[in-house]
């Protein structure tokens, strides 16, 4: 298996791409450390990599929270002698225009989309450097590499922590250590609720994906949860710094 007795902590598992990429890297025989901030949503991700064979467990967590991000991360590579891949997916979407939305919606954004990530790769890098190994992965978003109408905060915290993975790749690159943006497109989960409100319901969203995305489909999760996969694992052993984008080609 691709990832054998390998050590992930994972944010965000508890539904969505952040759980389909915990079982994913279970089923390649990662151990893998669910949180969420939601214990209940993280305890049903761990329970189904545990009916399925796999090892996990799932931990409550608020990735607003500096030092329980950091605690966490630094309390699973204690506990299993050390940390292999660092999923950090948590975000959110508030959609809105420069003139629609608040200082404290751009600080939000910041919280979770920048900042958070930039607190989880901290504690992990100083873990991985000692090991001379790791994988850091961070969900970003297609949004990063294009710009939506009417979604400054989004656009703009994606754009940023793409630029952030890109730094953090070349400047740890000597040490084995390899980080990554992982930019899905428009996945068919809950998470689309910002892109839903903006373009005026459910059906604006369909209609958008069924005649502006050349692929005219919504992705699937085990789509992304595959590249989460090879994110993680040595088949990406060369790549760094990469932005990698699955949208059905609506960036192009």
């Amino acid at each position: 298996m691709l990832l054998q007795d390998r050590i992930a902590f994972v944010t965000a598992a508890g539904a969505g791409i952040g759980r389909a990429g915990a079982l994913a890297m279970a089923a390649q025989g990662a151990k893998v450390v669910v949180t969420d901030l939601a214990h209940a949503s993280a305890s049903e991700t761990a329970a189904l990599i545990i009916s399925s064979g796999g090892i996990a467990e799932a931990m409550r967590l608020d990735v607003t929270d500096d030092d329980a991000l950091t605690r966490a991360i630094n309390d699973t590579a204690s506990r299993y002698g050390k940390l292999d891949i660092l999923h950090s997916h948590a975000g959110i979407q508030i959609p809105g225009k420069l003139d629609q939305i608040t200082p404290a919606d751009m600080d939000n954004s910041w919280r979770l989309n920048v900042r958070a990530h930039f607190v989880a790769a901290q504690a992990a890098i100083a873990i991985m450097k000692l090991q001379r190994s790791g994988s850091i992965i961070i969900t970003a978003s297609n949004s990063g590499v294009q710009y939506d109408r009417e979604m400054i905060a989004y656009t703009t915290t994606k754009h940023a922590v793409i630029a952030m993975t890109k730094q953090i790749a070349v400047d740890y690159a000597r040490y084995n250590i390899r980080c990554n943006a992982l930019c899905p497109g428009f996945v068919d989960t809950t998470f689309n609720a910002g892109f839903e409100a903006q373009m005026g319901g459910r059906l604006a969203l369909e209609d958008y994906v069924a005649t502006l995305i050349p692929m005219r489909r919504f992705g699937r999760v085990d789509e992304i949860s595959d590249s989460i996969v090879f994110l993680a694992s040595d088949k990406s052993s060369f790549m760094t710094g990469h932005a990698l984008v699955i949208d059905g080609a609506e960036s192009l």
